[in-house]
Formats: structure tokens, C-alpha cells, sequence
């Protein structure tokens, strides 16, 4: 494959995936460095990536099929040669065929092989596909262009805005140099079969604040506000505090995170940006398979019951009883939580 000139790299539309595309993007960045490499993604994708620099440009489009030709037209009005499709999907594909791209580079998955001139073929393993990595399945197309084998570190960074916005939040709840800050995500966009219990979310920010003298902040999108909200007023503690109140964005997420002691979360996008940070995490895995969503942190805890019934891959628990998530209890919680504290802290003193 001739070096190409300009390349359009199709971004994942969730917000945990493109973070782990992250490598990839690093890879084909180092690889490439004379080329111009444009972002092709939905508008809150950017607000992820805000503060990288490996892309040159951004392209970006909505759901709506108006928006997609578009998007196609303006690509092929730069000049496009190359696509790299870290989606999956037939429409992404279709886009690149119709942005102009002489070289397409992807998973030949959902019908779409025909429209692709390098198309890689997903592990397979008894009829059915074997779950790796969503990081080590972008960096495979990274070294289908021709990319080293590079590292599998996820990466992100923040502006001062961000920043400026937590200092707010730090001031708000009170939060000084020598408090240790853990943030608590239990939600997550995918759907309820992913969330754990406010009831034990409440309870856990309370033992953490009243019998371990740290902070709790609950993290929250603009949907989970009365969530968040709720968790506060159940624990009933000074110490628990939420963004509830803040201008939500992603970027203020990104910096809480980063600055964070510790983080507590769901397998949702946020629990991403511990790994981004380096900031050690207690992730809660039960419908969904870890070893889709494995980020390769090196500080973080796994937390599975591994039920018959799980990981089911479901938005809502199809059985109607959450065991996988509810019966997660909030002692092995904390005590994983407390674990990686000590840890880090004894880390800190070597």
C-alpha cells in the first residue's frame, strides 16, 4: 500500500470505545506522520478526544441520512484517499465508498466485505465471534495499514476549561489538597442491565465517607441527574457529594477523573477515562463480557459474580431479577476499593 495522503478514520459512536480506539489512533499517527489524518465522527466524539493531537481535522456527522452524504461529500471534497473504519457498520462503509477513499480498511462484518478493499476477518471460535478486546481489535486494523504492533495504553487528555470547571466542582463540595477523592459511576447509556443499585450505591458512598474519611462525588450525565441526586440524599453523609448540580459535559467527566483518588464504575464510558488517567478502578461487570470492555489498565479491579445467566449482552435484564448486578455486594466493593487505595498509597511511598 502506497503512503497515503490523506486519510478519513471512521470513529466508534460510544463513548467507551473511542477511548479504546485511542491506541490505534496513536499507532497510525506515529506511523503516518506526513499524512493528514481526519476524524470522521458524531459531534460529542469530539468532546472525547478534545486536547489529542493526533487528528488533523474532524468531519463530523448526525444520525440522519442527509448528514451522512454530506459528511461523504465534504470528504471527497478533500481529497480523501484512504479509510479506516473503526466501526463496524454497513453505512460507515458506504460513506467511504462515496467520500472517494481508493483504500478501505476495516472488519468485513454486516454485509459490508464488498465495499471494502482490505477487509479483516473477526476471530471466530465454535460458529460464534470470540470476544477480545475492542482494543486489540482496533489496533489489528492499525496493522492491517501497516502499523508496528504498538502499545495498548488507552490515552486522553483535557483543556483548561475542563479543568477550570473541576476546580469549581473541588470548591463547591469543599474538597482540599489533602482529601481523597473517589469517584462513583453506577449507570451507563447502554441500558439498565448495566446499572448497580442506587440503594447500594448510597450505601457504599456512605461507609466510604463515614468509616474510611474519604470524598464520594457521584458522576452523572443530564439523564442521571435525580439519580445522582438520590444517592446523596440516601447516604446522608457531608462527605458525598454529586455533579448534579454542574454544567455536565464530557470534559468536566475527563477531569474529575483525572484528578480522582480512585474510581468506582459500571462498564459504562466513563470508567474508560480511569484508564485514560491512570486513576485506579473498581469496575462492576454483569451483563456485559469483560473481555469485550478489557481497557488493559494495570490498576484496576474486576468485579464478577459470573452467574449462569451472565453476561447476556442485554440492555435489560432479560429474567427480570438483576441478580447480576444486584447480588454485587457493597462489601466486596468497598474491600476491592480499599485495596487499590492501599496499594497506590503504598506505591506513592516506595
Amino acid at each position: 500500500m502506497d503512503t497515503p495522503r490523506k486519510i478519513a478514520v471512521f470513529l466508534p459512536n460510544w463513548v467507551g470505545d473511542v477511548v479504546m480506539a485511542t491506541p490505534a489512533l496513536r499507532a497510525l499517527r506515529e506511523h503516518f506522520p506526513k499524512s493528514q489524518l481526519i476524524g470522521v465522527m458524531r459531534p460529542y466524539v469530539t468532546e472525547v478526544l478534545a486536547g489529542t493531537h493526533w487528528l488533523n481535522t474532524t468531519v463530523r456527522y448526525e444520525k440522519s441520512i442527509r448528514s451522512r452524504w454530506r459528511a461523504a461529500g465534504k470528504l471527497r471534497a478533500m481529497g480523501v484517499d484512504t479509510a479506516v473504519l473503526l466501526t463496524n457498520s454497513l453505512s460507515t462503509a458506504l460513506m467511504a465508498r462515496a467520500a472517494g477513499a481508493s483504500q478501505r480498511v476495516g472488519y468485513s462484518r454486516h454485509g459490508r466485505g464488498w465495499l471494502l478493499t482490505k477487509g479483516l476477518l473477526p476471530p471466530r471460535e465454535g460458529g460464534k465471534w470470540r470476544p477480545i478486546s475492542a482494543v486489540d481489535s482496533y489496533l489489528n486494523i492499525a496493522q492491517a495499514m501497516g502499523c508496528p504492533a504498538g502499545n495498548r495504553r488507552v490515552s486522553l487528555a483535557t483543556l483548561p476549561e475542563d479543568e477550570q470547571q473541576a476546580d469549581a466542582v473541588w470548591t463547591a463540595h469543599g474538597y482540599r489538597d489533602e482529601h481523597r477523592v473517589v469517584i462513583l459511576s453506577a449507570g451507563g447509556a447502554y441500558g439498565s442491565a448495566k446499572h448497580w443499585p442506587i440503594e447500594q450505591c448510597a450505601e457504599l458512598a456512605r461507609r466510604l465517607a463515614s468509616e474510611d474519611s474519604l470524598r464520594v462525588l457521584v458522576l452523572c450525565g443530564p439523564a442521571e441527574r435525580e439519580a445522582a441526586e438520590s444517592v446523596v440524599q440516601m447516604a446522608g453523609h457531608e462527605g458525598v457529594g454529586s455533579l448534579a448540580a454542574a454544567q455536565l459535559s464530557l470534559g468536566l467527566s475527563k477531569a474529575c477523573v483525572r484528578r480522582a483518588a480512585l474510581m468506582i464504575s459500571t462498564d459504562s464510558g466513563p470508567r474508560h477515562f480511569a484508564a485514560a488517567f491512570q486513576t485506579p478502578c473498581v469496575s462492576l461487570f454483569g451483563s456485559t463480557d469483560p473481555r469485550w470492555a478489557d481497557n488493559h489498565h494495570p490498576e484496576e479491579v474486576q468485579l464478577s459474580l459470573g452467574l449462569d445467566c451472565s453476561p447476556c449482552a442485554k440492555r435489560v435484564c432479560p429474567l427480570k431479577h438483576h441478580r447480576c448486578m444486584r447480588e454485587l455486594s457493597v462489601a466486596a466493593v468497598r474491600a476491592a476499593a480499599l485495596q487499590l487505595l492501599a496499594a497506590a498509597d503504598k506505591r506513592r511511598a516506595a
